[in-house]
């Protein structure tokens, strides 16, 4: 049992609390088909999640409103900014950014479509769905240093949709001149074109320029399968110049053998 605790404790020590600490979520809508895996078995699970580590910011994908409402309620030391993808309101998935406002002042935000028409509700390409991304604007409390993050869903069969989407974000942020933070799933493995869009061009993966190297499983989908998975390491937290990896884990956590999602959460610890 000591053991146990220990290697429970272990993680939340390796995020230090003057560092900035990220999170990328996958937490899997809350479908009824997927039986003892259902939201209602996960949600305080998923939640405890981002608390424990102390998650300054964290971009959920696969967030429905009733699951982003429930988060929101128990969550009391965040808040979050987002819409639903189909209208821009309310409808279909979320792509949410949490935050700690007592670190954090939120300076603008807003919601861009990965399509030839960003700025309403459409979809493009070969995309099976419409996919979103929420850029949002802090300043850190505690030196006024501004940033940029940014959260997103890549669509999961437009292998077309998925390039062009990673060509529409890296235009934008070449057009920010403050640091950047990347996040979300992007249903595809760093040697990926859409990844390789990314790191070809300054953007660098958090997993691999940790200084202390990578903390857990390599793969994020588990498909809520403890036998880790080939060629699914597809959640990701990339980062600009000018900001410097700490740490970086994947959070591999199960509750007597229950997974909080189907995704690792993955963590990253960042000094700028």
């Amino acid at each position: 049992m000591l053991f146990r605790i220990l290697l429970f404790i272990l993680p939340i020590s390796c995020f230090a609390q003057s560092s900035l600490n990220v999170m990328t979520f996958n937490i899997r809508y809350a479908t009824p088909n997927d039986g003892i895996n259902q939201w209602e078995n996960r949600k305080e699970h998923v939640a405890e999640t981002i608390s424990y580590f102390e998650t300054d910011i964290c971009g959920l994908q696969e967030a429905t409103e009733p699951q982003v409402l429930f988060l929101g309620k128990v969550l009391t030391d965040y808040k979050w900014i987002g819409v639903g993808r189909d209208d821009g309101k309310a409808g279909g998935e979320f792509s949410p950014i949490f935050y700690n406002p007592s670190k954090l002042d939120l300076t603008s935000w807003e919601t861009v479509w990965l399509s030839k028409t960003p700025e309403k509700p459409s979809k493009d390409w070969d995309a099976a769905l419409p996919r979103i991304a929420t850029v949002a604007h802090f300043k850190r409390k505690s030196d006024g240093k501004s940033f940029v993050a940014i959260n997103t869903h890549y669509d999961h069969r437009g292998d077309v949709a998925r390039v062009e989407s990673s060509k529409l974000i890296l235009k934008l942020i070449k057009d920010i001149k403050e640091p950047v933070i990347l996040m979300g799933d992007f249903n595809s493995t760093p040697t990926d074109q859409p990844i390789l869009t990314y790191t070809n061009n300054g953007l660098k993966n958090t997993h691999d320029v940790s200084k202390t190297g990578h903390y857990g499983p390599v793969d994020s989908f588990t498909g809520f399968n403890a036998t880790e998975r080939e060629n699914s390491q597809i959640d990701h937290i990339f980062i600009n110049s000018g900001i410097e990896v700490l740490k970086h884990a994947a959070v591999s956590q199960t509750w007597g053998g229950l997974f909080a999602s189907d995704h690792h959460a993955i963590l990253t610890s960042l000094k700028f």
